[in-house]
């Protein structure tokens, strides 16, 4: 099985700043595609950004330019960098990866549990 597990989250003042983490462990042979997607109270969840094996990146609008999504192969780890926070930033944090589990295999798609972000003076 595989577990993603989130960390980073909490309470900030407008203007500030958090980067959240989320490793990924268990029998993993390579970890694809990597994401954060976040849910705010009474909305849809919503993808943030992507990173690919490779280092590509792509961003939701209402976060570009100051969220930076960043990744650690080595350790199967992503991060998301979060700068000039707003209360719209308000929401759970979901980490999402695409893994194979063996040279062959497939890819299998997994979630963490969700990290809170709190956006508020």
């Amino acid at each position: 099985q595989v577990q993603l597990v989130e960390s980073g989250g909490g309470l900030v003042q407008p203007g500030g700043s958090l980067r959240l983490s989320c490793a990924a462990s268990g029998s993993i042979f390579s970890v694809d595609t990597m994401a954060w997607h976040r849910q705010a109270p009474g909305k849809e969840r919503e993808l943030v950004s992507t990173i690919t094996s490779g280092g590509n990146t792509n961003y939701a609008h209402s976060v570009k330019g100051r969220f930076t999504i960043s990744r650690d192969n080595a350790k199967n780890t992503v991060y998301l960098q979060m700068n000039s926070l707003e209360p719209e930033d308000t929401a759970v944090y979901y980490c999402n990866a695409n893994v194979r589990r063996t040279s062959s295999g497939s890819l299998w798609n997994y979630w963490g549990q969700g990290t809170q972000v709190t956006v508020s003076s």
